[in-house]
């Protein structure tokens, strides 16, 4: 075997531009249908291909596919074709049933052979199996077993099922699940049809990918190649496949080899990238739903399924283990020498939904089958690396954060001592900020270059190009000059292909360039010779050639994080040119100053504010001391590791209130050094966690370190006693105290002896999804292996249905030699939820509130149509342009009014159904609409109005939702205003522009709201209000902000509530399109 890893960084690749994560929303549904847009093509091409006879060339059509639309008969073919081909493998046969009546309605071809039903007379008399209750092909004891599945509210926990056929007695796996029409049942034939040595198997392969977990819980963070490494080698020892490898999918769903495991004798595919194409979208879908993927033998005839003819459509095969595979995917396995497969899906969570971040792909040269235990235990294992790698990718987020924060600091400290130079002609530079082959300063008409650049004479076109497309735009990020309509981008050739512009001044600007794609790709295959022919047949090398077709002429994407590092920079770089340019004085372009003037104080100061929000939004946990060891900054992470909120932090003690007393004398020495400005790294100490202790979690974890007889701990009448379970070696329950039978409703006598992960936990205590439980087996499986575990919060729904939240503690159980026997697990109970009774008080409470707020709207309509027609009568006197603005800013209110009225929003925003409108729209006329809303407010306060709108902003047409950006906005600057201190405080807007990416020949505004006021800010209720934290709304105004921070994201926007020690302040980043396709 050899084991082969990627090196180094991967890079993005794209066909588009995208300056931030805003952008990518907006981007991302267009591209998934330009994809499937292209997967419909390559399929209706192939399959025409092999009605005529010809021979499909996928080298061929990949680049022509995204270029021609598919018709929607294809789409719907392509679909179908995917989801509902009609066929199954060979190796197992399946059949489908009405739920209620376990009445057939479909069955594979195969099913008379294999369960032995040739010579049945109801067979022969009747076509098939069709209207024949399934029940009677089996023996009385599996008819019970299969009626109990069906009947579980969670039938995929029930998995799998051993039957037996009535006929001739074979052993099955039944795997089921449920479809529109009603129930799949997959059978897979068993070599063994005993049940002890069956039920042996099952848990010797969940030992085994516990044990594979475990080591992927023990690598060090930081070395997502290690973790992958980790994983292709436990998936082979557990199955045995000849070559096991972990693939990604990138942001523009490319493919890439990540890292592999093979047998010496097999072509090494580490580091081949394929086109999206490769793995169609409807294929990633499937992946989503049914997670694990086994094809037996690509060369074996699919077998038919035969349905009802009630039936209106092909039965659904989404979920089904046997689903056949296309053609088209048989021809490729076989083109590359591979016989059979076994494919997992990797999700991670993007912080809105479950993400497909790549797959775990086993290929083999021969038939194999993987029974239905061990491919659940891959499953098992997939689910706990997803876990591992969710928490990797953020950790190499925040190592890249924080490399970029160093970065900016040193800039901005060469900023305040030689502005603007001091970044390009000091060590670290500019291009020391993001990824990049070159960068460059163009200031007061001179060039200043670094790396792989454009010559000076080539820059200066690139200016003018910029001046001439930009308009008001700070700046514009591609990953192709050509396609961003640069007219000298062929002369530039692959050196420079990408570019990042940041516009400083007027006429001066910043610039990163990055090369040709092709120069950051490497294959571990096989060389190239040129006399090798490319035939055309799809295999991984004509997908490695065809996808650098692809990518030819362009560079890696520029990621979010990289244009807002470049963004603040800007920032920065921009009021520190702007105060040399307003003084007059050039001093600071030619020439280093040591004295410190007021200027440098004042830029100081801005760079401190600056670094205050760089470290607010950092995803680290981060502190700051004075000199007095007193605490003086805190951010939202530092509050999520201990429990100690902003407000309560500041001021107190480091040492004395936070730091644990055992580690008080290290960190005394550590502020003592870095006072005399010494660097320490990497030094563990203990915090004090803060919360309450309650009296039951006290018991717990007394009786948790008791030794002795666990019995007696269970049998106690102590009052405090917590809710216990024990499982023996096997994972099965060997005890159940009184309490947990008051918990869940459940018995002793009806749960000892089952499985406690899926079958307890899951059939009989449902659970939310399939996560809970992966996170629940991780939990148990390691307390039976002897491991350290962490508490787990856990939930499950008991015999009345009510949902109980727990905190779940489990450890090892021993015999009197010290061996390990099992587990035992004790429940913190959190929090008890009818769920029946809440579903309906929920929805009287919303009747009722739709009956009221049905009275409103219609009291509301009958004044606010005499304003809409005093209104109108005004419009015929106005005379000055200052009467006709506040007309039109009247209007805009209006018009918000309306909005809300006529389209019921109070219903639909809640539940995300409302529809987001595009209309042009004038900025100014938005921000004049918001202001106007506060002002009665301002006065009435006594408060100072700072409004800063740069004129170019207000004269701004864009596209997007204007009534519904106007209401989000308007009720933060409401919340801003009502919080901020009376009477001698303030309040400020702030409007700025950022970078202007192109996208698909559309150009965006990136628009940075800020929303200001001094003193403590809203109260913390009222943010977590906003983004939901709690299950319930605590009031009206947290509503209000819940709502319209569901509305900017929406509109592809987001918000952050930033406090600082002297001030607090909405901070709202937004994109909007600026211009129309041209």
């Amino acid at each position: 075997m050899e084991l082969q890893r990627g090196k180094g960084k991967t890079p993005e690749l794209g066909n588009i531009a995208i300056s931030t994560s805003a952008s990518s929303n907006v981007n991302a549904d267009e591209q998934t249908m330009a994809q499937y847009n292209a997967d419909a093509r390559l399929m209706a091409e192939y399959e025409e291909s092999g009605m005529s006879g010809e021979f499909f060339n996928y080298a061929a059509s990949i680049p022509s596919a995204p270029k021609t639309l598919s018709t929607q008969a294809q789409m719907t073919a392509y679909l179908t074709k995917i989801q509902r081909s009609g066929f199954v493998q060979s190796f197992g046969c399946m059949l489908a049933i009405e739920e209620s009546s376990f009445k057939i309605i479909g069955f594979s071809e195969n099913c008379l052979g294999m369960l032995g039903l040739g010579n049945l007379a109801e067979v022969r008399e009747s076509t098939g199996l069709i209207g024949i209750d399934g029940r009677t092909l089996f023996t009385p004891s599996s008819r019970g077993s299969l009626a109990q599945a069906v009947g579980s509210r969670e039938i995929s926990f029930m998995n799998p099922i051993l039957v037996h056929s009535r006929t001739n007695n074979w052993a099955f796996y039944a795997i089921l699940h449920r479809i529109d029409v009603g129930i799949v049942i997959d059978l897979e034939p068993l070599h063994s049809s005993d049940p002890a040595s069956i039920h042996a198997a099952t848990i010797q392969s969940q030992k085994l990918a516990v044990r594979a977990i475990s080591r992927l819980q023990s690598l060090p963070g930081g070395d997502l190649g290690a973790l992958c490494d980790t994983l292709v080698e436990d998936v082979q020892n557990l199955t045995g496949y000849d070559r096991v490898m972990v693939y990604k999918f990138h942001d523009d769903n490319h493919g890439e080899v990540m890292s592999e495991i093979r047998k010496s004798n097999l072509e090494p595919y580490l580091g081949v990238h394929y086109p999206a194409t490769d793995i169609p979208q409807a294929a990633r879908f499937l992946f989503k739903q049914n997670r694990i993927r086994m094809i037996y033998d690509c060369r074996a005839e699919p077998v038919k399924i035969i349905q009802s003819k009630e039936l209106k459509q092909p039965i659904c095969l989404v979920n089904s283990t046997l689903r056949a595979p296309h053609g088209c995917h048989c021809q490729y396995m076989g083109n590359m020498g591979s016989i059979s497969s076994l494919v997992m899906a990797l999700m991670v969570n993007n912080g809105e939904e479950m993400k497909l971040w790549g797959l775990a792909v086993c290929h083999h040269t021969k038939p194999r089958y993987t029974p239905f235990p061990l491919r659940y235990a891959c499953e098992f294992l997939m689910q706990a690396f997803s876990l591992q790698l969710q928490m990797e990718l953020q950790t190499v987020s925040q190592l890249e954060e924080k490399k970029i924060f160093r970065v900016q600091t040193l800039l901005s400290d060469m900023l305040l001592r030689d502005a603007p130079l001091g970044i390009v002609t000091q060590s670290p530079n500019i291009m020391n900020l993001v990824r990049c082959d070159g960068a460059a300063l163009y200031y007061g008409g001179k060039c200043w270059l670094l790396g792989v650049t454009p010559t000076g004479s080539e820059l200066q076109l690139i200016v003018e190009w910029l001046l001439k497309v930009l308009g008001d735009s700070m700046g514009l990020s591609t990953d192709s000059l050509a396609d961003a309509g640069y007219p000298g981008a062929a002369l530039l050739g692959d050196a420079v292909c990408g570019m990042a512009a940041a516009r400083i001044t007027s006429s001066n600007f910043l610039f990163w360039f990055r090369s040709h794609t092709a120069n950051e790709l490497k294959w571990g295959g096989a060389k190239h010779h040129p006399e090798d022919k490319d035939d055309g047949k799809m295999n991984p090398r004509l997908s490695f050639n065809t996808f650098l077709e692809i990518v030819s002429g362009r560079s890696m994407l520029w990621e979010a994080t990289e244009i807002n590092a470049i963004h603040s920079l800007q920032l920065i770089m921009r009021d520190s040119v702007q105060e040399i340019e307003e003084s007059g004085s050039k001093h600071g372009v030619y020439s280093q100053s040591s004295e410190c003037n007021d200027a440098e104080l004042d830029e100081l100061t801005s760079m401190a504010v600056e670094m205050v929000r760089l470290i607010e939004t950092a995803t680290a946990p981060i502190f700051g001391v004075d000199s007095a060891g007193l605490i003086n900054g805190w951010n939202t992470k530092m509050c999520e590791l201990i429990g100690l909120e902003v407000a309560e932090a500041l001021g107190k003690s480091l040492i004395s209130n936070v730091v644990h007393e055992d580690s008080r004398e290290v960190v005394e020495l550590l502020l003592h050094r870095a006072l005399q400005g010494k660097e320490d790294k990497n030094v563990e100490v203990k915090l004090v966690k803060f919360g309450d202790i309650t009296a039951e979690k006290t018991a717990m974890d007394r009786f948790i370190r008791m030794q002795g007889d666990y019995k007696a701990i269970i049998q106690s009448a102590n009052p405090l006693m917590p809710p216990i379970f024990a499982s023996d070696e096997n994972a099965c329950c060997s005890e159940w105290n009184a309490v947990m039978e008051n918990l869940t409703g459940w018995m002793k006598h009806e749960i000892i002896g089952k499985m406690l992960p899926g079958e307890i936990f899951g059939s009989f205590c449902r659970l939310k999804g399939p996560d809970i439980l992966t996170k629940f087996m991780i939990l148990l499986y390691r307390a039976i292996s002897g491991h350290d575990t962490e508490k787990l919060a856990f939930g499950f729904f008991n015999r009345k249905g009510e949902f109980v939240e727990v905190n779940l503690t489990a450890s090892k159980r021993t015999d009197e030699r010290g061996n390990v026997i099992g587990s035992l697990c004790f429940l913190q109970t959190v929090l008890l939820i009818n769920d029946k009774e809440s579903v309906v008080d929920q929805k009287k409470e919303r009747e009722l509130l739709s009956k009221e707020l049905a009275y409103i709207i219609q009291e509301m309509k009958n004044p606010l149509s005499g304003i809409r027609f005093t209104h109108k009568l005004l419009q015929g006197s106005v005379i000055s342009d200052d009467q006709k603005r506040f007309l039109e800013t009247s209007d805009a209110c209006e018009r918000q009014i309306l909005s809300l009225i006529d389209d019921g929003h109070f219903g639909s925003l809640e539940g995300d159904k409302t529809e987001i409108e595009v209309e042009e729209f004038v900025l100014g006329n938005v921000v004049n609409a918001v202001v106007s809303q506060v002002m009665n407010l301002l006065r009435e306060k006594s408060l100072q109005f700072i409004y800063e709108i740069p004129e170019q902003i207000k004269t701004l047409c864009v596209y997007g939702d204007q009534m519904k950006l106007q209401l989000a906005l308007s009720d933060f600057l409401v919340s801003i205003v009502d919080y901020a201190p009376s009477p001698d405080g303030w309040v400020e807007i702030k409007v700025s522009p950022g970078l202007k990416p192109i996208q698909d020949g559309n150009e965006y505004v990136h628009l940075e709201f800020r929303m200001a006021h001094p003193g403590k800010g809203l109260p913390s209720p009222l943010i977590e209000d906003m983004f939901r934290v709690k299950s319930h709304w605590t009031s009206h105004e947290g509503t209000a902000l819940n709502i319209s921070q569901k509305l900017l994201s929406m509109m592809n926007g987001n918000v952050r509530y930033i406090r600082e020690q002297n001030k607090c302040y909405f901070q709202i980043n937004l994109e909007l399109k600026s211009r129309k396709s041209r």
